[in-house]
Parts: structure tokens; C-alpha cells; sequence
């Protein structure tokens, strides 16, 4: 009997409860979704770590003979080590592609990863372990020889393996900060490949226990000034970037489902509630027929609970299969690694039963108190509220106000509960709203500040190596340029030590550092400029000192800060060729920047980008964070139709009876319908405004998610909040014109009727 209640009752209110289904769903299927993809890409990653043994850390010296190994050794901390000899090279093809050569001592640390081929053999001279992805846009394949250029050497190769490596995860180029595989590689090679019997080995990498200050302190202690610098496992450029992503990712998987989750409960909250004061009657007589609480509690309880369970349940299925697949495609473009596959985790499994316990304690709390009244009691109808004159009724200036705008305010004084469930449900619509259009918006800004306010070359020109000073003038004098230099530094402040980048600058204006509102700055010839990243990261400010030096050079150099830039992707500190002659740091070129396009080779350029190229990577690169974005902006959208509708048809069922009371007094329908639409529009604004700085609170936590790489100021356009305030807006009036309509045919004998 209560089994066949219950479906009759579900398809009265089929539309409430597919929202409660579907909110149910779009809230696990995010959280398992973006969740399986950023916890398999983490699990993956770390797999592949400890596949390949990725170092702790990474020594940089000259002097990495025995003597320093033995001290390295007893610092204590030291597990494992392996010298590399890391050079940058040039490969035989008409782009001079960089590619980084690892003549390793032994692979054991931050070991290759073979894909295709024979392992690497420690023992062979003559073969090449190359990047995958650089052979794949090179058309090449194991068998095939290729040739390096590096120093006074040409070595000629073999590839005899084919595959990846932990320190290559992503891979930036002296083109860009995004990798572009056909310009840039690295490669793998014995020692015994080395083209001179003295094997000059410049890295060591390290494995290590405890925290990587611990044994940065202790290799001070016992080896400074015998090494150039110490890069931590965190600090190292790919695994930074990476760690940056999943943590924005995470971010995104925990805010965007508990809105929809919130919003599945308040429907189901509003929904048992309007169901249960509607059968007062119903369940009176099924306690005077003997049925016990408990029958009748499960029977409510089970209402939203299996709808719930059922949406949750296929949520977890859905997430991980359909998400992960949409975004890893897009991902391989600028990650190198052969693992893609999303996980599921205990969570998932964890969301699902709080979904169903939350689904049963908002049923609860619908049914408690009817379920505590005796059953003579329940029978009768509840009696109708009433609104007693309250503080602000006193003044004289009530009685002269409209009484649309007095029944109104009587209305949602009576009904607390449905105007406050109305204006948090448009507040969580808003504020998704809000975080979608702002990523989008934000991500917009970030590509229009990079390449149109701080970069206003044509052409790139990066400079080979070896270069002379008078070399490069007539090439920067031949296409109107300006040469600039750019180097990866180690910052230091009192309270932290970060990876950055320098940028010395020639009286270019085709470089235009910016402040965070992206206005234009002036840097003078006398002072030196640390983005507003940076500073942060360091603790600094304007006159605070900071200590840095080049990563390839154990010169430190302490600096006072003049000015703060802002800067969305290059972290670190710029300043002018005077100024970096003035702290002995030798003023080494490494590009030209011209507003001309050109078609001409020189033979110190070994390759050149224009910046629409730049712009055009940026995109590729991101089009993971624009898909993922847009399928915000699609469940954000439909959160808010489906929460609007179903509050604008709660709003009409629990005023029904006073309309039909109002229709029989003798107000016009076009009156009535005008009530309805000024405390919809009301409560809309309300929940609307108390949305966007909601909106803006989540959005500023989810960029500060995004690591140090990025420096992003949150925004959302004018525009944006426009078209948020239109779809919001217009779906309130649509929905509310929609149920108002139905006051012509409403039948006021049956409405003022008390239960059904």
C-alpha cells in the first residue's frame, strides 16, 4: 500500500524529483569525474616517478670528482647518487632543434623509460636514447641516426631506444614557456658516448632522507663554494608545473559539486516538506489505522533516498569513464609521460553514502514533526499561518505603500523558510556561475595581458651559443631589433628559496613590464623589478634585499628590490644591461625581439617564433583548462534552470491557497500574477547579489590553487555579469510567468482546501 503511495506520489512531483535525481548525479559525476582525472594523473605521475627513480634533488658543480661523492655521502641524509653530464646541444635538421643530452654514469636515477627499443645499455657508445614525442615530429624512428652539435664536438648516433624521462614531464623551450616538441628534446647516452676520455659530469643527482632544507643546510655546511646550486625535487620546473595542475584541478573537483550536492538537498528539503504538509491528512489516517511511525518514517525517507542513491550511483559510474576522457587527449600536447588513466578512489565510493545519509536526514527533518503529533491531531488540517504587525508595520509610511509590496513582505515574512531557501538556491547558481565565467574570463585576460600588453615583437630570434658580442649587434641592427637575455635564477629571502627567471633588458620597447592593473612601468637603468609572484612567494617588498644567482654560476648576488611588476607567466626579476654590468653579472644575449618579420637566416640564430606562434601554443596548451571550463559553464547553466524552476514552482504551490483567497476577493489575474513576479524578481536580486562576491571568494581560492608558476588576477568581466544577470534573470521570469499563467485556470474551490 505505502510502495504504491509512494510511486503516485513521485510521479505527482516527477519534476521535483528528477531535479533531486539529476542534481544528485551532475554532483557526483564532477566530483568522481574531475576528480578521477586529477587523482589519476597524480597516481600516474608518482608511478612513473618511482619507476624511473626521479631524484630528490640535483647538485650542480664542476668539481663532481670522487672526493666531492664522499662528502656528499657523509652528509647522512644521502641514500643514493649518479653523476649526468647535462648538455645543451643542436640536432642535425633545418630548425636547430635544442635538445638536451644526459650522458648518464649508470641510469638509476631519473632513469629513461623505455617505449620502444632495447634498454639503455651503459656499455654502448654508439646509441641515442631519444624523446618520444621529439621523434615523433621528427618523423623518426629506432634504427635511425641522428647528430648532435655541442662545444667543439659533432657526435653522430644511433637510436636505439625510444621513451621518456621523469625530468621531461613538461618541458619548456627558449621559445616559449610551453614545450614544442618539434624545436626542443632531450636525449640519453652512456658516458662511454662522450666524445673525450675526460667525462666532465656537471649534475649529480641525489636521493635523500628527510626534508630537502635539512640537506641543503648540511651541503652548505660541509661543501659551499664546491657547488654552483641545489634544486629540490618541488622546485624543479616540470614537476612544479605539474603539481600546479592537479592542484587547480582538485580545487575545482571539491567546490563545484558540493553546490550541486547543497542544491540536491534543498530541493528534497523543500519538496518532502511541501509533500508532507499536503498529507497531513494521509498520514493521520494511517496512524489511525495502525500503521507505526516507523512504517511511516521509512515510507518519506525512502522518497529522496533511493532518487539519490540512484543518481549518486550512476554518477560514480559515469565521472571517471566520461571526464577523464575528455580532457587527457588534449593533455598530451604538453605532457610527456606513458601513463593516462583516471582512478577511482575510496572517496568516490565515500560522496555516494553521503549522499544517501543526507538524503535521509533531510527527510527526517521533514517528517519528524508530524511524526511525533497524535494521530487526531494529524488528521485536522494544519492550521494556516498568520502574520502578526510587526516593528516596521507601526510606521505611517506602511500604510502608504503599494500592496504589492506589503503582501509581499507579509508573505515572505510568513514563509521564512521558502525565501530563504530561494535565495540560497540563486546564490549557489550565481556563484558557479560566477567561477565559470570567471575561469573563462580569467584565462581570456591571461593571454591578451601576455601577448598584447607586456610583448609587442613580431619575431623572436633565439641566439646559438658562442655568439659574439659584435655578431649579435649587426644581427639586431640588420632586422631592427633589440637584444635581450634571459636566464633561470635561484631567489632567496629569509623565510624561502625559489626558482625563477631573470630577464636584463637593453632599452627594448618591445617588452613592456606591467603592474597588476597591467598599466605600463618604468624600470630605470639603476633599478631592479621583482614580479608581485615572486614577492609574494619571498615575503619582500619595495626595499626589502633579496639574494639570488644564475643556476649556472655559485655567485650569489644580494640585490634591493626598487620595484614590484606583475606578470602572468615569467616569475622573477627584471632589470637593465647597466644595472646587471653594475653587479658584475656578465651580460650574455640570448635573443633578438624585432617588430619585422623575417625570412633571412643568420648563422648565429639557430631558430626563431613569432609571437602570434607564442599565442597560438598558448592556446593548444590550455584548450585542457578550456574544456574543462566549459563543462563548468554548461552544468553551471543547467544547475541554474533546474534550481530556478523548481523554487519558482515551490514559490506558486505554497502561496496557491492565498492567490485562490486573493481571486475570490476579487483581484485581477494581471494583479496576482504581478504579486508573483515582484517577490520572485525580489528574492532573485537578493540571492543574485549575495552570489557574485560568493562567486568571487571561490574563484580567488581556486587560482591561488594553481601553484607558482601563474600569476593570475581573478576577474569577471562586465559583460559576463551581465549575461549572468540576463540568463538569470530571464529564467526567473520565464519560470514565474510560466506557473502564473495557471492562475485563470486555477480552481479556488479545491486550493483553499487545506490538504489534498
Amino acid at each position: 500500500m505505502l510502495a504504491k503511495k509512494m510511486l503516485r506520489d513521485i510521479r505527482k512531483h516527477k519534476i521535483q524529483f528528477i531535479s533531486i535525481f539529476l542534481m544528485a548525479f551532475l554532483g557526483v559525476f564532477i566530483f568522481t569525474g574531475v576528480g578521477g582525472e586529477s587523482l589519476g594523473l597524480e597516481a600516474n605521475v608518482n608511478q612513473f616517478y618511482e619507476d624511473t627513480n626521479l631524484a630528490d634533488g640535483w647538485i650542480y658543480s664542476p668539481y663532481l670528482n670522487d672526493l666531492f661523492l664522499e662528502q656528499v655521502y657523509l652528509l647522512g641524509a644521502t641514500t643514493q647518487m649518479e653523476r649526468h653530464v647535462v648538455i645543451d646541444s643542436e640536432a642535425d635538421f633545418e630548425n636547430k632543434p635544442d635538445i638536451t643530452l644526459h650522458f648518464v654514469e649508470n641510469n638509476t636515477i631519473s632513469k629513461f623509460y623505455l617505449m620502444e627499443g632495447e634498454p639503455l645499455n651503459i656499455n654502448d657508445s654508439n646509441g641515442v636514447w631519444l624523446d618520444k614525442d621529439f621523434a615523433n615530429a621528427k618523423g623518426l624512428k629506432v634504427g635511425d641516426n641522428i647528430t648532435f652539435t655541442f662545444d667543439d664536438y659533432e657526435i653522430k648516433k644511433e637510436i636505439k631506444g625510444l621513451g621518456y624521462s621523469p625530468e621531461y614531464v613538461y618541458h619548456a623551450t627558449t621559445y616559449s614557456v610551453l614545450p614544442d616538441f618539434n624545436r626542443t628534446g632531450f636525449a640519453y647516452l652512456s658516458h662511454k658516448a662522450f666524445p673525450s676520455d675526460n667525462v666532465p659530469y656537471n649534475v649529480l643527482n641525489v636521493k635523500f632522507n628527510g626534508k630537502p632544507e635539512t640537506f641543503n643546510k648540511l651541503l652548505d655546511y660541509r661543501l659551499d663554494g664546491y657547488y654552483v646550486s641545489f634544486l629540490e625535487k618541488s622546485e624543479h620546473s616540470s614537476v612544479k608545473f605539474f603539481s600546479d595542475q592537479i592542484s587547480l584541478q582538485k580545487m575545482i573537483a571539491d567546490i563545484f559539486p558540493f553546490v550541486f550536492i547543497l542544491v540536491s538537498m534543498l530541493i528534497l528539503l523543500t519538496t518532502m516538506k511541501r509533500i508532507i504538509a499536503h498529507q497531513r491528512t494521509q498520514i493521520g489516517t494511517l496512524k489511525a489505522m495502525g500503521f507505526k511511525n516507523r512504517s511511516i518514517l521509512w515510507h518519506y525517507l525512502s522518497y529522496g533516498f533511493w532518487l539519490v542513491l540512484i543518481g549518486s550511483v550512476l554518477g560514480l559510474i559515469l565521472g571517471p569513464m566520461i571526464l577523464p576522457k575528455l580532457i587527457y587527449p588534449v593533455m598530451t600536447d604538453i605532457i610527456a609521460f606513458p601513463y593516462w588513466k583516471s582512478i577511482e578512489s575510496m572517496d568516490f565510493a565515500y560522496i555516494v553514502v553521503l549522499m544517501g545519509l543526507l538524503s535521509l536526514g533531510v527527510s527526517y527533518y521533514s517528517a519528524k514533526s508530524i511524526l511525533n503529533e497524535n494521530p487526531s491531531d494529524s488528521i485536522k488540517p494544519k492550521a494556516p499561518k498568520y502574520s502578526s504587525t510587526r516593528f516596521i508595520e507601526r510606521f505611517k509610511f506602511w500604510h502608504k505603500l503599494s500592496f504589492n509590496i506589503r503582501w509581499n513582505y507579509r508573505d515572505a515574512k510568513m514563509n521564512k523558510f521558502r525565501a530563504l531557501m530561494t535565495i540560497i538556491g540563486v546564490m549557489g547558481c550565481t556563484a558557479l556561475l560566477v567561477c565559470a565565467f570567471g575561469l573563462d574570463d580569467s584565462m581570456n585576460e591571461l593571454s591578451e595581458w601576455e601577448f598584447a600588453k607586456i610583448n609587442h615583437f613580431d619575431e623572436k630570434l633565439v641566439i646559438a651559443n658562442g655568439a659574439s658580442q659584435s655578431e649579435i649587434d649587426h644581427v639586431a641592427q640588420d632586422v631592427n631589433g633589440d637584444a635581450i637575455m634571459e636566464s633561470v635564477i635561484e631567489l632567496e629571502s629569509s623565510t624561502a628559496k625559489k626558482s625563477g627567471a631573470l630577464l636584463v633588458l637593453d632599452g627594448t620597447d618591445l617588452i613592456t613590464p606591467t603592474d597588476y592593473n597591467r598599466n605600463k612601468i618604468e624600470i630605470k637603468d639603476n633599478e631592479v623589478s621583482i614580479s608581485q609572484k615572486m614577492a609574494d612567494l619571498l615575503g619582500i617588498d619595495v626595499g626589502d634585499t633579496v639574494r639570488w644567482h644564475a643556476m649556472d654560476s655559485n655567485k650569489w648576488i644580494e640585490t634591493k628590490i626598487d620595484k614590484i611588476h606583475a606578470d602572468p607567466n615569467s616569475q622573477g626579476l627584471i632589470m637593465s644591461k647597466n644595472k646587471s654590468e653594475e653587479l658584475n653579472l656578465t651580460y650574455t644575449p640570448t635573443s633578438i625581439l624585432t617588430a619585422e618579420h623575417v625570412d633571412k637566416n643568420y648563422s648565429i640564430v639557430k631558430g626563431h617564433t613569432s609571437l602570434e606562434e607564442m599565442a597560438d601554443r598558448w592556446n593548444e596548451i590550455t584548450l585542457a583548462a578550456w574544456m574543462l571550463i566549459y563543462v563548468l559553464i554548461i552544468f553551471a547553466s543547467l544547475l541554474a534552470i533546474i534550481t530556478l524552476y523548481n523554487l519558482g514552482l515551490m514559490s506558486f504551490t505554497e502561496i496557491e491557497r492565498e492567490i485562490s483567497t486573493l481571486k475570490i476577493l476579487g483581484f485581477k489575474t494581471r494583479v496576482l500574477r504581478k504579486l508573483l513576479l515582484t517577490q520572485n524578481l525580489l528574492f532573485t536580486t537578493i540571492g543574485f547579489v549575495l552570489g557574485l562576491p560568493l562567486g568571487d571568494i571561490i574563484l580567488k581560492r581556486m587560482w591561488a590553487s594553481s601553484g607558482d608558476s601563474f600569476y593570475v588576477i581573478p576577474s569577471v568581466s562586465i559583460t559576463n555579469i551581465l549575461l549572468m544577470g540576463i540568463l538569470t534573470f530571464s529564467l526567473s521570469i520565464f519560470v514565474n510567468l510560466m506557473f502564473s499563467r495557471k492562475i485563470k485556470k486555477l480552481d479556488m474551490a479545491e486550493s483553499t482546501r487545506n490538504g489534498e
